[in-house]
């Protein structure tokens, strides 16, 4: 059985599926309508109050009132992806179901469905986003959930992810000047499993059975180091994904 929004589907599966917006990651428009025209119609089918009103506010929000004459054929499919989001809020739902929304997009318009995204779950609407693009869903998303081959993995915060997952943590440490002495010391400690450079910043694979930095920063000190800043960084998403279905890969090796 299906529910959702605790709702059981098959006990009113029109009056829950008038309760949920859908944006799949290909639109498929009608051609020969102008934007302005295609939003009409999906409006008069759900039944809009105020249809004019919320059509022109909600294509300002994306930017496309200026081409909402157009006709669909000559849109890109970056225009496509905002139209169909529009299209999905039309109604008011109070669920968003989102395949790949930003799918398409330029930076711009992925700005502009990111602030969307955000002011619609602020006013209390739950949005519920399919994707690969990972940075996006962790810019986005309070709880994640990691599916693989079909299989649901994990689901928890992002945090809780980090929490479960991490053998190791990252640290950052921005000195004045990184000497060779430095360098060699911080790799005679068992602790630090990797370090990477960019300039004058280290970024440090380090064990997670104690806090280091302390370590870390007296060691840099004993040969004449200067640390300007230390921070711990956690693990993206897309880290945590990996790890997980390796893990999970693993097991059922094993197995």
């Amino acid at each position: 059985e299906i529910y959702i929004m605790g709702e059981p589907l098959s006990k009113s599966p029109l009056d829950i599926k008038r309760r949920i917006g859908v944006v799949s990651e290909k639109q498929y428009l009608y051609k020969d309508m102008t934007a302005w025209e295609y939003l009409n119609f999906f409006a008069d089918l759900y039944g809009v109050k105020n249809k004019e009103k919320r059509i022109d506010e909600l294509l300002s929000a994306v930017n496309l009132i200026d081409v909402k004459d157009r006709k669909l054929g000559a849109f890109s499919r970056g225009m496509q992806q905002k139209l169909g989001f529009t299209r999905a809020l039309l109604h008011d739902p109070d669920l968003l179901l989102l395949d790949e929304p930003v799918s398409g997009l330029d930076p711009t318009g992925i700005k502009q469905i990111r602030d969307l995204i955000e002011e619609e779950n602020k006013k209390g609407r739950t949005v519920f986003i399919s994707s690969h693009l990972l940075s996006e869903v962790e810019k986005l998303c309070s709880k994640v959930a990691i599916i693989n081959k079909g299989k649901l993995l994990a689901e928890d915060s992002m945090d809780n992810l980090r929490r479960k997952l991490t053998d190791f943590v990252q640290i950052e440490v921005e000195l004045t000047e990184v000497s060779k002495d430095i360098l060699d010391t911080l790799r005679s400690f068992d602790f630090i499993k990797e370090i990477h450079q960019e300039k004058n910043v280290l970024t440090l694979k380090v064990t997670t059975d104690k806090d280091h930095r302390a370590d870390i920063s007296k060691a840099i000190a004993q040969k004449g180091g200067v640390v300007l800043g230390i921070k711990t960084l956690g693990i993206s998403l897309e880290e945590a994904f990996i790890t997980i279905t390796q893990k999970n890969i693993s097991l059922l090796a094993a197995s």
